[in-house]
């Protein structure tokens, strides 16, 4: 079979999503993952837009060594240049340039004509050479650009050095059948097309995304850009773990393989989520946490009989331990605990472990009845945290009612000090938040707040999401508790603490 390049944006185009800003340690840690899931191209990110973002592609580059490190650059020499030092210490280094070629594009954006669209990709492509072998030119809105123009262009890129050819649906427009035929005519009328791998790159605003990708792959497109969890601009992009697993499923239809360690799919989209802050959707295809989950009594007879009756992927192919095994509760003891952690992709040390398994795994297994993967999952990833706790929650005692102003008590912990003081507010919510303002001196306001369950039941985890704005700053936080106003205060605190550390 075939192998199809797997080319994750994550970094670059999935940050683009409102909200989902990655400070540098951040895509650091995203990216180490994406070398352990196995893909074959990271865009670390945009040099040129800002000195965050230079400086993240060039720790990028310095940090992960197995994957090809990519750049993006518009067709303009100084954001080449910047690209190029960005990627200075890679390994294995690509410079990724783009220029518009739709009619709309080229009009109102660029106010440019086709010859001069012509010539600034060769002259572009060319100059990028100087400085990588490995180019990859992107004609933007390729999918509403005129198909013999797109040919030119191609055919001009590729004679300039290009190695790659990206098609980009960058407004998500074109649907799947068509798509897949600009592909197939690209490769029949591009006369030097084999010299390079022809890529796609498509957004999801009409929810076609990852369909459009698995047609221009049956087309003969080479390589997929694509993101954790479908993260970019507007809708997103095609989700990378729709992609892998249709290829890998339906390999008899399709004929395609990837590199993917696909056992590796679940632990990735989990950290892409925590870090950027945006939860997966609870019926996302593959990640989603109804994924593999079956409430219908027909089907729960057929899974009892035989999973394959109603389920087309294993959960255990995208690293998702659904077996019943070991069942953690209150009577459980450190061994089974760690047992469990490391059978969840976790490998702590024994002072870690014994941290979180007194401190939170304890209280937490005295509240359930049974202690679920998930709900380890949640409370690991928040205990081993990259960010210190500068501020702790200690005591909270929240008086509140329909017919009484609520009020609350809050008790934190700096470097060995606990202050207390008391606050109203609109709400119980609201009333811890003013009190942690009056302790810790930080005044935020809440941009964003969700709360959703971490597992079922009326025991479950509450894990609480946020976005606060403090010091002309934004800040995400998260928490999970079985208590969710506790959760709601740590989510807070966690915000405040993140201010703190950048600061």
């Amino acid at each position: 079979m075939e192998k199809v390049v797997i080319f994750d944006t994550t970094l670059r185009d999935g940050e683009q999503s409102p909200g989902a800003s990655l400070d540098t340690q951040k895509k650091i840690e995203i990216a180490r993952q994406l070398s352990s899931l196995g893909v074959d191209v990271i865009e670390a990110g945009f040099p040129i837009s800002s000195p965050g973002d230079f400086a993240a592609v060039k720790l990028v580059a310095k940090s992960v060594r197995r994957p090809i490190i990519c750049a993006l650059a518009r067709a303009i020499k100084k954001d080449i240049d910047a690209a190029h030092r960005a990627l200075s210490s890679a390994r294995r280094k690509r410079i990724h340039v783009f220029l518009a070629t739709s009619k709309i594009h080229m009009r109102y954006k660029l106010k440019k004509a086709k010859e001069e669209i012509l010539r600034e990709t060769f002259d572009s492509v060319k100059y990028a050479r100087r400085f990588s072998s490995d180019v990859e030119f992107s004609p933007e809105d390729a999918s509403r650009s005129e198909k013999e123009f797109i040919y030119r262009v191609v055919e001009t890129a590729i004679k300039a050095g290009a190695k790659t050819i990206n098609i980009p649906d960058t407004v998500g427009y074109a649907i799947p059948e068509e798509f897949g035929r600009l592909i197939r005519d690209i490769r029949e009328n591009v006369a030097n097309i084999d010299k390079a791998v022809l890529s796609v790159h498509c957004h999801n605003d009409l929810g076609l995304g990852v369909a459009n990708s698995l047609a221009a792959v049956a087309s003969g497109a080479g390589q997929v850009e694509c993101t954790v969890n479908g993260l970019g601009e507007r809708a997103g992009n095609a989700s990378m773990e729709e992609i892998v697993m249709a290829l890998k499923t339906r390999k008899d239809f399709l004929n395609k393989t990837t590199g993917i360690k696909t056992e590796e799919i679940y632990k990735t989209s989990r950290l892409v989520s925590k870090l950027t802050g945006i939860m997966v959707q609870p019926n996302k295809a593959i990640v989603g946490q109804n994924a593999f989950r079956h409430e219908a009594g027909i089907h729960q007879d057929g899974i009892l009989k035989r999973r394959t009756t109603y389920e087309i992927i294993r959960p255990k192919d995208i690293g998702l331990e659904m077996t019943g095994g070991l069942v953690l509760g209150k009577h459980s003891g450190r061994h089974a605990f760690s047992e469990r952690l490391k059978k969840l992709g976790f490998h702590l040390t024994p002072s870690q472990i014994n941290t979180l398994f007194f401190e939170r795994f304890k209280k937490l297994a005295d509240k359930k009845k049974e202690v679920f993967d998930d709900d380890l999952i949640a409370i690991v990833e928040e205990e081993i945290s990259l960010i210190p706790k500068i501020w702790q929650l200690v005591n909270l005692k929240v008086i509140s009612g329909n017919k009484i102003t609520p009020q609350a008590t809050v008790t934190l912990k700096s470097r060995g000090k606990r202050t207390t003081k008391t606050s109203s507010g609109d709400g119980p919510v609201d009333a811890c938040y003013k009190a942690i303002d009056k302790i810790t001196g930080i005044k935020g306001k809440l941009l964003d707040y969700s709360i959703q369950a971490v597992t079922r039941g009326k025991d479950a985890l509450g894990e609480v999401r946020l976005l606060v704005r403090a010091k002309g700053k934004e800040i995400s936080g998260h928490s999970s508790r079985t208590d969710i106003i506790e959760a709601s205060a740590c989510a807070y605190l966690d915000a405040v603490n993140k201010l703190l550390y950048r600061k």
